[in-house]
């Protein structure tokens, strides 16, 4: 591998990376838009936990999934595209998981926003697309299933997708450099989560982990996450 080219590969992911669409996207609907006012309910009780990540999923607790949505497509867009060029550009040398990893970090540590972004699950997904699309929608899939059926938790739900890439993308390529990739996603993804993480395991350590459906009714991602699982059939014994 070419340095220059993983460090121009990677920058170049970086800088697109790193446009907040969520900043962009709730200005226009909202001039005074600030998304570091947002506090999502804890069921049961009174206390609510504030969002620190300015993405999609934040987007779409203030002004509905509608936005949300889009913002959350456009994130895996900036990632997806260039990951793909580069693809097609050098099909025999895997630079093109320096652009998915550069555009995560990007969208988590934006320069353009003094390093306040996002954590990186659309970003993520957006170069894992490009990159592996068959391992994005299995390790997603059965990493939803094992959280809600298996662990009944919202938390492993959101996180597992992320832990089965490394797996996944060692056995399919036995790779080092595939392998690399996946564990550098999710310690970008760890660290990103870092503010929200301390939050839910304090909030856990006071009130317990909760019912399922109450904590994933409250997040717009959880709901989504509860019809696929229902259309699958996956949760009829589930609360």
């Amino acid at each position: 591998m070419d340095a220059f080219l993983v460090v121009l590969f990677f920058m170049l992911g970086y800088l697109l990376g790193a446009v907040s669409f969520a900043r962009i996207a709730t200005r226009l609907i909202d001039p005074q838009s600030n998304l570091g006012d947002v506090y999502l309910p804890i069921a049961g009780t009174q206390e609510k936990m504030k969002m620190h990540a300015m993405g999609a999923n934040t987007a779409s607790m203030k002004y509905g999934p509608r936005v949300g949505c889009t913002i959350g497509a456009l994130d895996m867009l900036k990632v997806f595209i260039p990951t793909l060029v580069i693809r097609l550009l050098y099909p025999d040398v895997p630079y093109y998981l320096f652009p998915a990893l550069g555009g995560m970090v990007g969208h988590n540590w934006p320069v353009y926003y003094r390093f306040k972004g996002g954590r990186g699950i659309s970003a993520f997904y957006g170069g894992l697309l490009a990159i592996d699309p068959i391992g994005a929608v299995v390790t997603s899939l059965i990493g939803m299933a094992a959280g809600m059926v298996l662990f009944k938790d919202f938390l492993i739900s959101y996180l597992a997708g992320l832990w089965l890439i490394v797996p996944w993308l060692w056995f399919t390529t036995f790779d080092l450099k595939f392998l690399l990739y996946g564990v550098a996603a999710n310690l970008f993804f760890l660290l990103a989560m870092l503010p929200e993480l301390r939050d839910i395991l304090q909030l856990r350590k006071k009130y317990g982990k909760g019912e399922l459906r109450s904590m994933m009714d409250g997040v717009p991602m959880g709901r989504s996450m509860l019809k696929i699982m229902d259309r699958l059939g996956l949760r009829k014994n589930n609360p």
